[in-house]
């Protein structure tokens, strides 16, 4: 099967997101553009853990309800969340109410408050992990790679949930970290050019 699609604009794009005309404005507007705004950092990882065993599409249908949900992912007001916030959320049929991803975003956002503490910021924090040019495997053929692992073990070692490899990997694809869009993919061009323009937060140690 191509790695690429052609798009109702006649334009090509990555195969994955042929399914649904949804999967085509985050493909085009979103996915692997480089993020530098903590909040978004925090908001696609939650994303990710939350996707967790299935679709994506279910998450992205869903996304405007994870922002209201979760208080539009401000993790200094998530870590403030009770258990009464747990209980009212598992309530919320516009989310995935499942207990342990719902937890782990409280839990987690107040591990973002430490790391940002310890970091300067979650922008500092992940850019540092970006892999050099040469270091990249070919556009869609991974599920993990040593940065992935290498983020997930920190993470899971400063206390984070539902920040597994496959699951930090996807993470990175969205945020930019990596340009995983596809050799020929139209879009691949333009997420090099705002890689190219973008100041990288990125500090290791």
């Amino acid at each position: 099967m191509s790695d690429l699609f052609t798009g109702p604009d006649g334009q090509p794009r990555c195969h994955w997101c042929s399914a649904t005309p949804d999967y085509v404005d985050y493909h085009d507007r979103e996915w692997g553009f480089p993020v530098a705004d903590d909040r978004r950092l925090f908001e696609k990882l939650c994303l990710e853990g939350f996707q967790s065993g299935l679709s994506w599409r279910t998450i992205l249908a869903k996304w405007e309800n994870f922002r209201a949900a979760f208080a539009g992912f401000d993790y200094d007001k998530v870590a403030a969340f009770t258990e009464a916030d747990v209980e009212r959320l598992l309530q919320d049929a516009g989310i995935v109410r499942h207990r342990g991803k719902i937890e782990a975003v409280i839990n987690n956002a107040a591990r973002a408050q430490e790391l940002v503490a310890e970091k300067g910021s979650l922008a500092a924090y992940f850019w540092g992990f970006e892999p050099a040019a040469e270091d990249l495997p070919e556009p869609q053929t991974v599920s993990t790679t040593p940065e992935s692992v290498a983020i997930s073990k920190d993470l899971k070692k400063k206390g984070w949930k539902f920040v597994g490899p496959t699951t930090v990997y996807a993470f990175m694809q969205a945020m930019g970290l990596v340009n995983d869009h596809a050799d020929g993919c139209a879009v691949r061009e333009k997420v090099i050019k705002a890689r190219a323009e973008f100041d990288s937060p990125g500090c290791r140690g």
